[in-house]
C-alpha cells in the first residue's frame, strides 16, 4: 500500500489507516465489510472523498461502478455530491467529470452513483463494482441494506464500508461493527475502525477546543455527547437522572414567595385537565404546575458563558377549572412575578389556556407543542443543563410541593429512539410528572429568553 500513500496527503494518520486496510481489500478483490466510527465532525466524509476520488481516478478508463447510499437524499448524499465533486476538481479534473441524472458523477468511463436509503426509495438494479458505502449506517433500516443495498456489491465482490455514529445496540451499524469484532478475534484482521473524540483531537488542536467546550455545555455523559463524541451507546432504559445528576440539581438558594426586582425570572407551565363533575379526590388526577426560575447571567466578558436558572417557586392545582385558573395565572405571571417568559405546553387540553394568557400577556407567552422532536428537544436541554450545573431547585424545605418535585425527577425515565430522539416522562404506574414537566418548560424560557435577549443586544 506504499505506493498509494502519495495520493491520499490530506488525510490524518487515523484515516489513512483505514484507507489502507479498504484500499487493500478492493485492490486485491477480498470484498471486505468493514465499520468505521469516527467521532462527529472527524473527517468521515473527507475519507471517503478521498477514497472515491483515487478509485475513480484510478478505474477512469473502465465501465465500472461506485455506490454510495445515505439515510436521506437531501442533504446528505446532495453534500456528499458535492465534497467529492472538489476533491476531482481540486485534483485537476475540473471539466473532465461530469454530474448526469442528478445523482451520478462520471469521471470518464467511471461512476460514482449515490442513493437515498429512506424506506421508499427505488434503487434496485445498481451494481457497485468496486466499493459499496454506506453513510450513517446507524439510520439505515436494516431490512433496507440487507434486501437492496448489499446485493449490489455480489457481482463484483466489491468492499463494502459503514460510517457512522454510535447510538443503540439495535442498528444495523452496530450490527455489522459486532460480527467484524468476533471475525477479527477469529483470523487477526481488523475491520471495525473507531476513533474518538480524543483520538481526533490529537491531530487537530482547534478540534481539542471545540469539543472540550461542548463537554463543558452538555455534559460527558450527555446523551449526544455520549454518542457522538465519545462513540459509546446511550443508556438502556432506566433513569432520566443518575443519583450524581439528581445531585447537582439541589441548589442552595432559598425558596421565594416574590419577586426581587433586580432580578429577571421566567416560568414553565404544565397544564392537567378539568376535574369531571362529581369527581371526588384527587389522588390519581394530573395536576396544572407553575415553575418559577430566576436567571443569574454570565459576565459581560464571559463570552462561552451561560446563564444559572434557579427555580425558586412552584404552585400547583388539582382538578381546578381552566376559567378560574386563567386569573390566577395573570396574577402570578404578571403582577407577583413579573416574568418574562413563560413557556406553557399547548398540546391538547393546554391549547385554550395558552391562548388565553397569549392574549393577556402578549409575546412574553410562548406555547409549546409536544410533539416527539419538540419534547426530545426538551429533554436533551433539561439533561445538557443539569450536567453543567445550570439547572438548580431551592433547597429542600419539606414542603408538598419541593417532596413531589424531587420524587418525580427520581421516577424519571428515558426512552431513546432510533432516530436519535428521546421521550421522557414518569411510568403512568409510578405516579405523575407535571413537575418534571414544568421544569423542562421552566428551562425552555429561559433558553427562549437569552436567545432573544442576545439577539436584540
Amino acid at each position: 500500500m506504499v505506493m498509494y500513500e502519495n495520493v491520499l496527503p490530506a488525510l490524518r494518520p487515523y484515516q489513512r489507516e483505514i484507507a489502507r486496510a479498504v484500499l487493500d481489500s478492493v485492490f486485491n478483490c477480498r470484498g471486505e465489510t468493514f465499520s468505521v466510527e469516527i467521532a462527529r465532525q472527524g473527517g468521515k466524509n473527507e475519507l471517503s472523498a478521498q477514497l472515491e476520488m483515487l478509485l475513480m481516478t484510478l478505474a477512469m478508463g473502465s465501465a465500472r461502478n461506485l455506490v454510495k447510499c445515505a439515510p436521506t437524499f437531501n442533504p446528505q448524499c446532495l453534500l456528499s455530491m458535492r465534497r467529492l465533486a472538489d476533491r476531482l476538481d481540486d485534483a485537476g479534473f475540473s471539466g473532465v467529470w461530469r454530474a448526469e441524472a442528478g445523482h451520478i458523477i462520471r469521471l470518464v468511463s467511471t461512476r460514482q452513483v449515490f442513493l437515498s436509503a429512506e424506506p421508499g426509495a427505488r434503487v434496485v438494479g445498481t451494481t457497485a463494482d468496486l466499493l459499496l458505502e454506506i453513510d450513517e449506517s446507524q439510520d439505515v433500516s436494516k431490512e433496507k441494506y440487507t434486501k437492496e443495498f448489499r446485493p449490489m456489491a455480489a457481482a463484483e465482490n466489491a468492499t463494502v464500508v459503514h460510517y457512522g455514529t454510535t447510538w443503540d445496540e439495535s442498528t444495523l451499524l452496530e450490527e455489522v461493527k459486532q460480527v467484524n469484532l468476533e471475525r477479527g478475534k477469529a483470523d487477526g484482521l481488523q475491520r471495525h475502525f473507531r476513533f474518538d473524540w480524543e483520538a481526533v483531537a490529537e491531530c487537530n488542536p482547534p478540534y481539542r477546543a471545540f469539543v472540550e467546550a461542548e463537554r463543558r455545555r452538555l455534559g460527558e455523559d450527555h446523551p449526544l455527547f455520549r454518542t457522538q463524541y465519545r462513540l459509546l451507546t446511550v443508556r438502556e432504559g432506566g433513569g432520566l437522572f443518575t443519583p450524581e445528576q439528581l445531585a447537582l440539581l439541589r441548589g442552595t438558594h432559598a425558596r421565594q414567595r416574590d419577586r426581587d426586582i433586580r432580578t429577571t425570572y421566567v416560568a414553565g407551565l404544565d397544564v392537567a385537565g378539568e376535574a369531571p363533575d362529581g369527581a371526588g379526590g384527587t389522588k390519581h388526577r394530573d395536576s396544572t404546575v407553575l415553575t418559577i426560575a430566576a436567571i443569574d447571567f454570565p459576565p459581560l466578558d464571559d463570552i462561552l458563558g451561560e446563564p444559572i436558572v434557579r427555580v425558586v417557586e412552584h404552585y400547583c392545582w388539582t382538578g381546578r377549572p381552566h376559567d378560574e385558573l386563567h386569573r390566577v395565572l395573570v396574577q402570578y405571571l404578571r403582577d407577583v412575578w413579573n416574568v418574562r417568559r413563560v413557556c406553557v405546553d399547548a398540546t391538547g387540553m393546554g391549547e385554550p389556556v395558552a391562548s388565553y394568557l397569549r392574549k393577556a400577556l402578549g409575546t412574553r407567552v410562548a406555547p409549546v407543542k409536544f410533539t416527539s422532536r419538540a419534547k426530545s428537544d426538551l429533554g436533551f436541554r433539561l439533561l445538557a443543563a443539569v450536567n453543567a450545573g445550570r439547572l438548580k431547585i431551592y433547597r429542600g424545605d419539606s414542603s408538598v410541593a419541593w417532596m413531589m418535585c424531587m420524587d418525580q425527577l427520581e421516577k424519571a425515565r428515558a426512552l431513546y429512539r432510533p432516530d436519535r430522539t428521546m421521550n421522557f416522562d414518569v411510568a403512568p404506574a409510578r405516579g405523575h410528572d407535571d413537575y418534571l414537566m414544568s421544569l423542562a418548560l421552566c428551562l425552555e424560557a429561559a433558553h427562549r429568553y437569552e436567545k432573544r435577549t442576545a439577539r436584540g443586544e
